[in-house]
């Protein structure tokens, strides 16, 4: 069986774009597994990733085509912890949405993107920052 770790932000257009990206791909539903993931920066109030509307519109998209799906969410910088999970749970791919921003932008605040794709041997799908809705 194949693990894929997708890992989602807040923005459910994104998370939407990769729910169905990977559906779109050869990845046979019946022996892939996606972790959903999703990382709280700011987490005050203690919510849960169930809570998050773009890890419940994406495992929606998956379940209907057929994946088994697990959800997990973690405090922390993303690009440490998307690792850290994908190293944890021995998965075969991430999947991550990128962000317009320019090369100024990603200089002063990093990009999550970047980070995952320079730090890991594992093939990194990435899906347009483009909106489908």
């Amino acid at each position: 069986m194949s693990t894929i770790l997708l890992s989602v932000d807040n923005d459910e257009s994104r998370a939407k774009s990769q729910a169905e990206s990977l559906t779109r791909l050869d990845f046979d539903p019946e022996s892939t597994h996606v972790r959903l993931f999703h990382v709280f920066t700011d987490n005050p109030s203690g919510a849960s990733v169930t809570q998050v509307g773009s890890v419940r519109r994406a495992k929606e998209i998956l379940e209907n085509a057929g994946y088994a799906v697990s959800l997990e969410g973690q405090s922390g910088e993303p690009a440490e912890e998307i690792l850290a999970a994908a190293e944890e749970h021995d998965v075969d791919a991430i999947s991550i949405a990128g962000r317009k921003r320019s090369p100024t932008g990603k200089a002063l605040f990093g990009s999550v993107t970047q980070e995952v794709f320079l730090n890991t041997d594992l093939p990194v799908l990435l899906t347009s920052a483009s909106k489908t809705e």
